[in-house]
């Protein structure tokens, strides 16, 4: 099993899919990489049940932040419980294309992945605006944010400055 240099850092359960969705997760962002893959042996087959030489673990990096992939079996499944927040200044159309590729929309900038993994696409203003000491700003901004499901920077920037 590869361990982190990380003190906390997320494991992902799959069934069989860790390695593809490592590979599909470092296309998506910039300075990633695989860094090691642990493979099942015949160790615990009664438990696992897993073939010898498939792939257990995949620990990969994504814009330097270490994730742990593991193929546990179907057992458990992703929810939106629990999703990967991408704060973004200019890449929210490239980030929410990609990940949605095979996947699904959701409200207030959230997809699931065609994994089924939950991801919010955030432009980096949005906690400025939301957090204004001037409510009004901050009211009109949520009321945009709770009809988009990609966000759309430009329509925030304008429910922000009271233009429609």
């Amino acid at each position: 099993m590869a361990f982190s240099k990380q003190k906390i850092s997320p494991c992902l359960w799959f069934d069989t899919e860790a390695e593809e969705a490592a590979k599909f997760y470092i296309s998506v962002f910039p300075n990633s990489r695989i860094n090691q893959v642990s493979r099942y042996t015949e160790a615990g087959r009664d438990v696992h049940g897993k073939a010898a030489g498939s792939v257990l673990t995949v620990e990969f990096e994504l814009d330097g932040q270490t994730f742990t992939a593991l193929n546990g079996g179907p057992q458990f499944k992703f929810t939106e419980a629990v999703s990967f927040q991408i704060v973004c200044e200019d890449e929210i159309d490239r980030y929410w294309s990609r990940l949605c590729d095979g996947g699904k929309e959701n409200v207030c900038g959230w997809l699931k992945d065609r994994y089924g993994l939950s991801w919010q696409v955030v432009p980096s203003e949005l906690a400025h605006m939301l957090t204004d000491a001037d409510r009004s700003r901050a009211d009109r901004v949520l009321t945009a944010v709770m009809k988009m499901k990609k966000f759309d920077v430009a329509a925030l920037k304008r429910a922000y400055a009271g233009v429609e």
